[in-house]
């Protein structure tokens, strides 16, 4: 499975089609956090938002990088459409791990805080709930559950302002309001965790769904 995930991460590397969500992603905390001075939690808002946002457009690039040929191959070779699906899905998370980093540490340069170790997890946990979340649209958007690129763009757009508009819709808009709603990390530590363990729970889903399409289309 090493093997195969390395494999993937390369190919999106050569690719280049890691450096829009990249860059989407920089720009949006960069901005939603410059010169910021309140409570950290507020900023941690704004990097889970980025990090849905990049790990949905990294989950599609990567589920969508070979044509049906060379996935026919791929997943022979591999040991079929279970494993592929587990190496793109801990691809796609391993891809948000420099994004996480990125998203404490952007925060910190730009703003003025003194950040605590409660500050520092509640933005780890933040962000893997968003980047699973992300991770769970980006794979039931993209082939082989959405064949079409426009279609499952748009798909991934709608379940997307559905997850951060729908008022009390966990785990991201009631993560993003409790952020809103709460000035101490050390409030929401414990809460975060429990909607972290319910995004991983819809991305194993995601997963299921996924596996079922493909070894019903390839």
């Amino acid at each position: 499975m090493t093997a195969l995930v390395r494999y993937r991460l390369t190919t999106l590397l050569l690719s280049q089609r890691y450096l829009a969500p990249l860059l989407l992603f920089a720009a949006l905390v960069t901005v939603l956090t410059s010169n910021d001075t309140g409570p950290l939690t507020a900023a941690h808002a704004a990097s889970g938002l980025a990090m849905l946002l990049a790990a949905t457009w990294l989950t599609m690039a990567l589920a969508g990088l070979d044509d049906p040929a060379h996935r026919a191959v791929l997943t022979a070779a591999t040991g079929g459409h279970r494993r592929l699906t587990t190496g793109t899905v801990l691809a796609a998370l391993a891809a948000c791990l420099p994004l996480t980093g990125l998203g404490l540490l952007l925060p910190l340069l730009v703003g003025d805080h003194s950040p605590t170790a409660a500050d520092l997890l509640l933005g780890v946990e933040v962000q893997l709930t968003c980047a699973c979340t992300g991770a769970a649209v980006g794979l039931l958007t993209a082939r082989p559950v959405v064949r079409r690129q426009g279609h499952g763009l748009l798909l991934a757009l709608a379940l997307l302002l559905v997850l951060t508009l729908g008022k009390g819709l966990p785990p991201v808009n009631l993560l993003l309001t409790r952020l809103s709603g709460h000035h101490r990390s050390t409030e929401l530590v414990g809460s975060t965790a429990l909607l972290l363990a319910l995004a991983a729970a819809l991305l194993g889903t995601a997963a299921v769904v996924g596996h079922a399409f493909a070894v019903r289309r390839d």
